[in-house]
């Protein structure tokens, strides 16, 4: 029988063995909440809603909105250069339901601070509401 090794296991197979690191293998989990009212923002604002440190790991998140964002406006989750880092740009017409999002690509070890922000696109936000993002990393 093959023994296999998850890409965060695989130093364990090394000679000398690698142990994983403690941001991704038994760390501590850490939200990032972001409460915002709803206010009609346009598609030329952006939102800060966290920080990230270096050596976190995105583990996932999760949108819940007290209005449906839309049918037109659509928000991504960023970072300077790259602003749909840990969501792609998609609408949430979702009311009171806590939708989870995180994309793969944005899963690596943070290697420096990262200042986290909604970008709007398509529409306006409502004028009236509150949407609150949870952001969970992993970090000793």
């Amino acid at each position: 029988m093959t023994v296999l090794y998850s890409a965060e296991m695989a130093g364990l197979a090394a000679v000398p063995v690698s142990l994983p690191s403690g941001g991704i293998v038994d760390g501590n989990v850490r939200v990032k909440r972001a409460t915002i009212t709803l206010a009609t923002q346009t598609t030329s604002d952006t939102i800060v809603i966290a920080k990230a440190h270096e050596g976190e790991s995105f583990l996932y998140g999760v949108i819940n909105a007290s209005a449906t964002l839309g049918g037109s406006a659509t928000i991504a989750i960023g970072v300077t250069g790259t602003v749909a880092k840990y969501r792609a740009a998609a609408g949430h017409t979702a009311v009171s339901v806590p939708t989870l999002f995180g994309i793969n690509a944005g899963v690596a070890t943070v290697s420096a601070e990262e200042e986290i922000f909604i970008t709007i696109a398509g529409a306006s936000l409502p004028g009236s509401g509150r949407l609150i993002v949870d952001m969970y990393f992993s970090a000793t």
